[in-house]
């Protein structure tokens, strides 16, 4: 049996773009926003999992309560750890670190930024939140609240492309897209 998930990314952050990581990070009033017309008209979904950090949870929280939904948190559910490059953007990389930014953007499964989280890891803690939502809540659908780089790992392995084109899946705040997982962890995209 099948569960379907819901993947909705959080919206604009106080501190803005760049790779926020594991920081916990506000969304602005325009984050609200983008979140909240994401989910205008969807549903409906019977459950909300969330990441724990606040630019996911607390938008969870208020959606939970409108609907009268549970919600819970999974901390595998988190952003990919960048390490050093916490906070940065792309354009101060290119200044300082260039080529290290140039081997990630390529081949992320195989370039880790410095102290920063594996790809592989990172992988495999998705996978198995994902695993652990189709076994508890399978033949339900289930809004998740997430980070764009949860949302292109699950996508990419639902679109079967290369590794090496995970950071190439375009997904923008308050970007929502549906999954279908299978036993097995078999992903399929939903239109």
């Amino acid at each position: 049996m099948t569960v379907q998930l819901d993947l909705l990314r959080h919206g604009e952050t106080e501190l803005g773009g760049g790779l926020r990581g594991s920081l916990d990070d506000a969304l602005t009033a325009v984050g609200w926003e983008q979140m909240r017309e994401a989910v205008k008209g969807r549903g409906p979904w019977d459950r909300i999992v969330s990441s724990p950090l606040q630019r996911c949870a607390l938008f969870a929280r208020e959606l939970s309560q409108q609907l009268a939904l549970p919600v819970s948190f999974d901390k595998d559910l988190q952003e990919l750890h960048f390490g050093e490059w916490e906070g940065c953007s792309p354009a101060a990389l290119m200044e300082t670190d260039a080529e290290a930014l140039g081997l990630f953007w390529t081949d992320p499964y195989g370039f880790t930024p410095p102290q920063g989280e594996p790809v592989p890891e990172f992988s495999a803690r998705v996978l198995s939140a994902v695993s652990r939502l189709q076994q508890q809540f399978a033949g339900e659908r289930v809004l998740v609240v997430c980070h764009g780089g949860v949302i292109k790992l699950l996508l990419a392995r639902a679109r079967g492309l290369p590794r090496e084109q995970l950071l190439q899946v375009p997904v923008v705040n308050g970007a929502l897209f549906g999954l279908r997982v299978a036993a097995h962890g078999l992903v399929s995209e939903e239109g």
